[in-house]
């Protein structure tokens, strides 16, 4: 969770720099939690960086959609449930599929 918040709080500072005229300083603390994202993300416990990486994919989907809708105020519709369900699948195939 962690990881996901950094990365999408640092997309966003920097979004929001770029694209609605915030100071330099908010792209720059992005960037700082843009790096940060990256290292959280690798205390993950799993052995496999792919799997890890391709499941952390399926949350940070349902994170920006929260994030989107809480912090961003754009209510998700139905499709973006569904595609986050979706998602949640994927992500719940690559973890527990038995694997021999």
């Amino acid at each position: 969770m962690l990881a996901g918040l950094a990365e999408i709080g640092g997309g966003y500072l920097i979004w929001l720099w770029l694209r609605e005229g915030k100071p330099l300083y908010w792209g720059l603390l992005g960037g700082v939690a843009l790096a940060l994202y990256g290292v959280v993300a690798t205390f993950q416990s799993f052995p496999s960086f792919g799997r890890v990486y391709a499941a952390y994919g399926g949350v940070f989907i349902v994170m920006a959609v929260l994030w989107g809708w809480l912090v961003d105020k754009k209510t998700p519709d139905m499709y973006d449930w569904i595609g986050a369900a979706i998602c949640l699948i994927g992500v719940s195939v690559i973890l527990w599929a038995p694997r021999h």
